[in-house]
């Protein structure tokens, strides 16, 4: 296919450069266009306006970082629901507010386009080794056309439900890691305190019932000092925010998420925001 890719940043550069690998036709916006520079290195197009990118795309991609940034990308002037081709697959990963998708979903298809909402989670590492589990929303038929992109990106592929419902298991995603960061975290700390030898110590846990994602990665990084981002803070702060607003506005009483949320934003304001999720372990060391 076609495709038009808006949004170049830890994420998108290796989801973009997989569709490359696979052979499909490259465009790509992104506000920085240094970071773009790998992939037009490769054969991607670069345009400097969305409308540009998108005109005559079978599909358009995007991954970007704030839900305002997704309310720019498809509702603003010279966005994507004013430029891109009827018939087009409109595919957001970003992590967004599901209300907010699911307004732009029914704009999209006044104007005869395929919306499908389709975060992702795996990190960098399953960016780059096209392993990331994507969560989509929409309906069955656009899914199944979007499908060959999804499969050049992804390893898990699955149909959540209706607009949204991609969105809704991303919430239930991070609310997940929130839990199992914040656990190794602890389990680390609670081992430098007593003297163990950490590299150790995960090799051993992580064979058994206390072996996950988290632990494997980010607490080896946790214990090498290595706080580069898979994932920002920042990112994670707005992920878990949106979370807590869709709990709230369904009654729920989510106490960790709440915790986590608050563990995360003490980093942010000690001016850790650009940091990976594993600089968690920082907050138990101080």
């Amino acid at each position: 296919m076609i495709v038009a890719f808006i949004g170049i940043g830890v994420m998108g550069l290796s989801m973009a450069r997989n569709l490359m690998k696979n052979g499909h036709e490259l465009r790509v916006y992104t506000r920085t266009a240094s970071k773009a520079q790998p992939l037009v290195d490769e054969g991607a197009s670069q345009f400097d306006n969305i409308r540009d990118c998108v005109q005559g795309a079978q599909a358009v991609i995007t991954i970007v970082g704030y839900p305002k940034d997704v309310e720019e990308v498809y509702l603003g002037k010279g966005g994507i629901l004013d430029s891109a081709e009827p018939g087009a697959l409109v595919i957001d990963m970003t992590t967004t507010s599901p209300v907010l998708w699911q307004r732009i979903a029914r704009m999209a298809r006044e104007r005869g386009l395929r919306p499908l909402d389709a975060p992702v989670s795996g990190g960098d590492v399953g960016a780059r080794d096209a392993k990331l589990a994507i969560m989509a929303g929409g309906h069955q038929e656009d899914f199944e056309a979007a499908r060959p992109l999804f499969e050049c990106m992804g390893k898990t592929i699955i149909l959540e439900g209706g607009d949204g419902a991609g969105q809704h298991t991303k919430m239930a995603n991070q609310i997940a890691i929130a839990g199992a960061i914040a656990g190794v975290a602890e389990a680390v700390r609670y081992g430098e305190a007593a003297g163990l030898d950490l590299t150790r110590m995960l090799d051993t846990i992580s064979t058994g019932a206390a072996g996950s994602f988290q632990m494997n990665n980010n607490g080896r990084k946790m214990v090498s000092g290595d706080m580069a981002p898979g994932f920002f803070i920042k990112h994670f702060i707005k992920d878990l925010g949106i979370a807590r607003e869709e709990g709230k506005q369904r009654g729920l009483k989510l106490p960790f998420l709440k915790k986590a949320l608050g563990l995360y934003k003490e980093l942010e304001e000690a001016g850790k925001g650009e940091l990976g999720t594993q600089a968690l372990i920082e907050r138990y060391r101080d």
